[in-house]
């Protein structure tokens, strides 16, 4: 354990809704979560544009060593703990160099990768280095979903028996809605997924195409369904929507944020919450939480890869079912994304709809 860790950041950005932001610049608030903790040091930042580099710890009133290149920064510095901040492209090597390299504590940015077989071997790379590598899926951490969770513990809907949730899109937003279905199920693997996707007109989110609109449903091997569906006129009337044998729980969208109803009183019961289903502290509380595991080794924080890859594999998995047009059993035995191959065949995409 040491009071201070070495800590370096990988691509910086421009703030959300700044001008020229192309993203959320999320090396922002990894910075700021990770400063708050009062154990780190930003000794270090690799990023291609050197005036973002110089903005940002300007920002943050730090100085640190700037690097054009993040090999040479992993090579020189020692790092104990490293942020990948960059699109998701560029998340299979960055994750995979910082492992090799033999840093400890590694927090990266979601989806995982592109295709099925990066992501494996970001998984395959953490395996064999023993690096913590934890991706920023920070709404575990939130009050909303730490009650719902409570609250499923507690039997207040009785059985989880399914849950259905929508968002806009499987890569970006999905990651975060799935990995909540594994949370509240209690890590459980998927066991099989079918679906279909309608991808008409060319959308990239961070460069990466996403579908218009898709179905996704899978099984979990303890027998918990659950279906996202996303894009065009997707609303379920709630963002998640957790059924069990006595009741159901919803997560909205705005305020109260999560209620219940079950038979012990009529009516819906309201859980508010001045942190709501968005908020930033989540972030926070993960820096922290990997700040923990090396503390204290062992410890296992509430986000890592063997969390991420469950759920990434179900999207993956959905592309695929996509193309087969049928049920895919896991675990799911590609390397590729269906949706970019069938995009870069010709066989979906813009003019293929009826």
């Amino acid at each position: 354990m040491k009071d201070k860790y070495r800590y370096g950041i990988i691509g910086t950005g421009i703030p959300w809704k700044e001008d020229n932001a192309t993203g959320f610049g999320m090396a922002n608030p990894h910075c700021t979560g990770y400063k708050k903790t009062g154990r780190t040091n930003l000794v270090s930042i690799a990023d291609v544009r050197a005036d973002h580099a110089e903005l940002f710890l300007k920002r943050h009133d730090e100085a640190a060593v700037v690097y054009s290149d993040y090999h040479e920064m992993l090579a020189t510095e020692n790092l104990d703990i490293v942020s990948i901040c960059t699109w998701p492209h560029l998340h299979a090597e960055m994750a995979i160099a910082a492992c090799e390299a033999g840093v400890p504590a590694i927090h990266c940015e979601k989806p995982m990768g592109i295709t099925w077989g990066e992501c494996k071997r970001i998984k395959a790379a953490a395996d064999a280095s023993g690096s913590t590598l934890i991706f920023n899926h920070q709404r575990r951490y939130l009050e909303p979903f730490q009650t719902a969770k409570r609250l499923l513990e507690e039997g207040a809907i009785g059985t989880l028996e399914r849950m259905e949730a929508h968002c806009g899109d499987m890569s970006d937003w999905g990651t975060h809605w799935l990995d909540m279905m594994f949370f509240f199920n209690n890590e459980n693997p998927a066991a099989w997924v079918i679906g279909q996707l309608d991808s008409r007109e060319e959308l990239r989110t961070f460069g990466v195409w996403t579908e218009g609109q898709a179905v996704c449903h899978f099984r979990f091997n303890n027998g918990v369904r659950a279906m996202l569906v996303t894009g065009f006129e997707a609303s379920i009337g709630a963002a998640i929507r957790l059924t069990g044998s006595e009741g159901v729980m919803e997560i909205l969208w705005d305020s109260p944020w999560l209620r219940l109803r079950n038979g012990h009183q009529a009516g819906w019961q309201e859980f508010p919450s001045e942190e709501g289903i968005h908020s930033f502290v989540g972030i926070d509380r993960a820096c922290a939480d990997l700040i923990r595991a090396l503390d204290e080794p062992g410890y296992r924080p509430l986000l890592t890869v063997d969390h991420a890859i469950q759920h990434t594999e179900v999207i993956f998995s959905l592309f695929e079912s996509s193309r087969r047009r049928g049920r895919v059993d896991l675990p799911l035995n590609t390397e590729d994304s269906a949706l970019k191959a069938m995009v870069d065949a010709g066989d979906i995409g813009p003019g293929h709809h009826a």
